[in-house]
C-alpha cells in the first residue's frame, strides 16, 4: 500500500498558501491547549477541527494513511493491561492514544499542504531570537528539514529492499533457519542511507552549501495574522465550551 507520507499534496487552497511557520505555531497552540485539558469533549472537537481543516485544504481521503494492524493490536494489549487496573485506567489510556493521534494528525497536515523546500526557512525565521545565544539556529533547521525530506526516501527504500528479499530463493533448510529478516533489511537500509547522504552532501556542497536551504525569503503575511487568529478563537470557544459541558 502507498501512502502520502511528508510528502505535499498537491492543491490549490487557503492552507496551502499559508506560511510554513503559522502552521508549526498553529500546532503548538493546539497541542499546549490539548496539554492542558485533555477531555474527550476537548479531544473530540479538536478532531473535528483538523477535519475541518483537511476539507478546506481539499485533501482527498486517501492522504490519511492506514494504521497497520499491529498498531491497534498494541492499543488493545494496552487496554487489557489497564483494565486489570480499573476503568478509570482504561480511560486515560485511551484519551492518551487519541491524544497522540491527534498531534500526529496536525503535523501531517503541515507537510500535506508544505513544500519541503520552506520548512527549513520557516524555522530560521522562528528561531532568529536564539541567535543572540550564539545558537546555530540555521544548523537545526537545516537538520530537520533534511531529515522530513529524507525520511520518504528511506520508506520507500525499505519496501524495495523487502520486496527483493522476498523474490529470493531459499533452497536449503540451514538458510532458512538462519534467516533474519530484520536484521538483514536494517543492514542494508544503513547501507543504503549512508550512500544517500554521501551524494546529498556532495549536491548540498555543490549548490553552496546548507546555508541556502534558509536563505530563502520567509515571512508570514496578513492572512497567516488571521489564520493564527482564527485558531486561537477556536481553542479559547473549545475551552469554554468544555468547561461548559
Amino acid at each position: 500500500m502507498s501512502m502520502v507520507l511528508f510528502r505535499q499534496v498537491p492543491a490549490t487552497s487557503p492552507v496551502h498558501g499559508l506560511w510554513a511557520g503559522t502552521k508549526m505555531i498553529a500546532v503548538l497552540v493546539l497541542s499546549v491547549v490539548l496539554m492542558y485539558r485533555p477531555t474527550w469533549p476537548m479531544l473530540g472537537l479538536m478532531t473535528v477541527f483538523l477535519l475541518a481543516i483537511g476539507a478546506v485544504a481539499k485533501l482527498p481521503l486517501n492522504t490519511v494513511p492506514r494504521l497497520p494492524l499491529a498498531f491497534w493490536a498494541l492499543v488493545g494489549a494496552g487496554v487489557l493491561v489497564n483494565l486489570t487496573v480499573g476503568l478509570a485506567a482504561v480511560m486515560t489510556f485511551l484519551q492518551l492514544t487519541v491524544f497522540g493521534l491527534i498531534l500526529v494528525a496536525a503535523s501531517l497536515l503541515i507537510a500535506w499542504t508544505t513544500p519541503m523546500g520552506e520548512i527549513a526557512p520557516a524555522l530560521a525565521t522562528l528561531g532568529a531570537p536564539l541567535r543572540r545565544l550564539r545558537l546555530p539556529v540555521d544548523e537545526w533547521a537545516v537538520v530537520v528539514a533534511l531529515m522530513l525530506r529524507s525520511l520518504p526516501l528511506l520508506l520507500e527504500e525499505i519496501r524495495l529492499l523487502r520486496a527483493a528479499r522476498k523474490l529470493r530463493p531459499k533452497e536449503r533448510l540451514l538458510e532458512r533457519a538462519a534467516d533474519a529478516a530484520l536484521i538483514d533489511i536494517l543492514t542494508a537500509a544503513m547501507a543504503v542511507a549512508t550512500r544517500r547522504a554521501s551524494e546529498l552532501g556532495e549536491a548540498i556542497t555543490a549548490r553552496g552549501g546548507t546555508g541556502q536551504l534558509t536563505a530563502r525569503p520567509s515571512a508570514p503575511t496578513r492572512r497567516d495574522g488571521v489564520a493564527l487568529a482564527l485558531v486561537v478563537a477556536v481553542c479559547a470557544g473549545t475551552l469554554l465550551l468544555d468547561s461548559l459541558i
